[in-house]
């Protein structure tokens, strides 16, 4: 019976019990549970594995396949790592809110039934809004209030998707859908904000790195990549999803060209290397998906790796704007070699895991012909290489040295990145570790000669253009305007200027008031004792006003 449980129920015990465990405690829990929850992962054979009903409905609230469980292991394994990375130094409560965060990604893998994925997408949203606020600054607490509004958003949306789609099917299955129907639309659009899809992209770069250095780790793991599975199981090869996803990976690309804090920068290219999955899944063929799967689950890494690296620059120095940094190399080459690995990976270079998975993709749309689409994408890698590759090592270990000589990464910190590290390298060098765990029989060979120096060219002449453009990549201390200026300044502006225009309609009504107030006392004196229309008066005087007046009237009639 055990074995049937939800794996997530395990992620949850841990987010528990460091709310009661010892500080000395922490580092077995942060190891046993998210273990626990991986090999009850695995004991799940494919298919519905617990049932159950609420009110009128039959839920599946249980159900395995190969790539939930893909998800499932990743999800599994970032916990830990991650929990490695931050049990010194995150708080409490930091360390319980990730957990459950976790589960909630965890529970959305394995949800046979669209009303257990709702709720356990709603504990996301609830949970890693607490990671952000555990930041603990005045920015986080703000950032924490836009990004649970969002998420709300997003998904009161999807909830009516889902009520819509009952309503028609009589199902709460979890199956691929047709968009057609309202239901469905609601559901893509609701999913789709959690993949920071345009125009909800800004929620992400505005959020996590306001994030604690070990908060951001967490946040880039999770509600973006559970988009993704529910995009692969709701919505494999929904063709909109291509342009959306190509949106994506150049909003991505752009915004963090002109950024100058270094874990922004990072956040919008998870923006960007998720496109690179929707695209996939729009594609929909078997290659397709199964890039889109492998993608997900090596981003996972070296994102993580990445924000790893820029989290333990931020401990150290207490710095984060690229125009602060540089020349930490020298005392700090663990955070340096391991920012590296992350950046190849993430670039797709060759020997990495980001080239084994991302290149399925590419072909896949080669196979059906997509060209432009194939030759946006190669486009898209060597931007990546720009802002990521390049970018994000050079401004922040090397350039112009900033005269700062910190400690390097603290040993928890050293050993997670070190973990993730040797991940992105084996996964690159041994890629049959993940093609047997695709949703499809995988028949590709990435170590191809034409596609290796193809990638070697691409990514050596980006290379070349990132430093003959050096002059103009150097960031200084500007804002750069995304969409959440909308709801951060235009809507307040908005706002306030409502707020004008019902105190001055209140002023208005107030004047009209007194001057109602006016005429009712002089029409009161009229007819009041000593008035001009008194009863006082004689009726002769009154037959004379009413004939004056009876003459005005005439006059004016006959002139007009």
């Amino acid at each position: 019976m055990i074995e049937t449980l939800p794996p997530a129920l395990w992620l949850f015990a841990g987010a528990l019990s460091f709310c009661l465990l010892p500080e000395r405690l922490r580092l077995p829990a942060v190891l046993i549970w998210p273990a626990l929850a991986w090999f009850f992962a695995w004991q799940l054979p494919d298919g519905v594995q617990l049932t159950g009903s609420l009110l009128q409905f039959e839920l599946q609230w249980v159900e395995a396949s190969t790539v939930r469980r893909l998800f499932a292991t990743v999800f599994c394994l970032m916990t830990l790592v991650g929990g490695v990375y931050a049990y010194r130094h995150a708080s409490r409560t930091e360390l319980a809110s990730a957990f459950a965060y976790a589960a909630g990604a965890l529970g959305v893998c394995f949800s046979g039934d669209l009303i257990t994925l709702f709720v356990f997408w709603e504990m996301m949203a609830i949970f890693s809004t607490a990671v952000v606020w555990c930041g603990n600054t005045e920015e986080s607490r703000k950032a924490g209030i836009r990004y649970a509004l969002v998420h709300l958003l997003g998904g009161v949306i999807l909830k009516f998707g889902i009520i819509l789609l009952i309503n028609e099917t009589g199902s709460t299955e979890v199956r691929a859908l047709t968009l057609g129907s309202a239901g469905t639309w609601l559901m893509l659009i609701g999913v789709l904000i959690n993949a920071a899809a345009p125009p909800f992209s800004a929620w992400l770069a505005d959020a996590y790195p306001e994030a604690s250095p070990s908060g951001t780790v967490f946040l880039s793991a999770y509600t973006t990549k559970t988009a993704v599975l529910c995009l692969i199981l709701l919505f494999p090869g929904a063709t909109i999803l291509i342009p959306v996803g190509l949106y994506m990976v150049f909003y991505g690309i752009i915004y963090a060209l002109l950024e100058n804090d270094m874990r922004r920068i990072l956040a919008y290219s998870i923006v960007n290397q998720v496109g690179f999955m929707v695209c996939a899944i729009g594609i929909g063929t078997e290659t397709a998906i199964n890039g889109a799967a492998a993608h997900a689950f090596a981003h996972i890494i070296y994102k993580a790796l990445l924000m790893m690296s820029a989290g333990a620059v931020l401990l150290r120095t207490g710095k984060r704007k690229c125009s602060d940094l540089g020349g930490l190399y020298q005392t700090m080459p663990l955070a340096m070699w391991c920012g590296v690995i992350g950046a190849l990976a993430i670039s797709s270079f060759p020997f990495t895991s980001g080239y084994t998975t991302k290149s399925l993709i590419s072909v896949a749309a080669q196979e059906q012909g997509m060209m432009v689409v194939y030759f946006l994408l190669a486009a898209a890698s060597a931007g990546v290489f720009l802002h990521a590759g390049i970018k994000f090592p050079w401004f922040v270990f090397f350039q112009k040295d900033s005269g700062m000589r910190p400690k390097d990464a603290p040993l928890n910190m050293s050993v997670a990145m070190l973990i993730m590290s040797a991940i992105c390298l084996l996964l690159g060098l041994f890629p049959q570790w993940i093609y047997p765990h695709l949703p499809y029989p995988v028949a590709y060979e990435p170590y191809k000669a034409d596609k290796l120096i193809f990638y070697f060219q691409l990514l050596l002449f980006s290379g070349l253009a990132f430093f003959l453009l050096l002059p103009w990549m150097k960031r200084t201390l500007t804002i750069t305007l995304d969409t959440d200026w909308l709801y951060r300044r235009a809507l307040n502006a908005c706002a306030a200027w409502c707020l004008r225009c019902w105190q001055a309609l209140q002023q208005f009504v107030g004047d009209e008031s007194r001057r109602l107030d006016r005429w009712k006392n002089a029409t009161r004196a009229l007819f009041s004792q000593g008035g001009v229309l008194a009863a006082t008066w004689s009726i002769g005087v009154t037959v004379l006003l009413l004939v004056v007046l009876l003459t005005i009237y005439i006059v004016f009639y006959y002139v007009q």
